[in-house]
């Protein structure tokens, strides 16, 4: 499995890419392996302002819908339009064109509890 080392980790399975006050997030390749096929992708809180932690989606797969909790707080900006034709690419490619959603990060230091990718790797076993 792949866990880009540029990229911070959630418990939850979440990865985060921090560009200056602006991230994106989705799920981990571990995470959509688990999951199996994509088959929906549930987002509808453009513009809400979150807190960490808070549920800012779903993803929806041929056996289960799971939850997606936002790492960081922040305001939602944008949510991958891609995923509404193409919610395969969740699997086909989680850290690039699968990204869910683009978010304004209210509080940078949220992310210094986030998991590094090793840490990641260790926490999924």
């Amino acid at each position: 499995m792949n866990f880009p080392a540029e990229l911070k980790y959630t418990e939850d399975h979440e990865w985060i890419r921090i560009e200056g006050d602006v991230a994106f997030i989705g799920i981990t390749d571990h995470a959509q392996h688990e999951l199996g096929d994509i088959v929906y992708v549930d987002i509808n809180t453009v513009g809400d302002s979150l807190g960490k932690g808070d549920v800012f989606g779903s993803v929806e797969a041929v056996k289960t819908v799971s939850d997606l909790f936002i790492p960081v707080a922040g305001t939602v900006l944008e949510v991958n339009e891609e995923l509404d034709a193409e919610p395969e690419l969740v699997n086909s490619d989680p850290y690039g064109r699968g990204w869910m959603v683009k978010i304004s990060m209210a509080d940078a230091s949220d992310v210094e509890g986030l998991l590094s990718a090793e840490d990641y790797e260790k926490f999924i076993g």
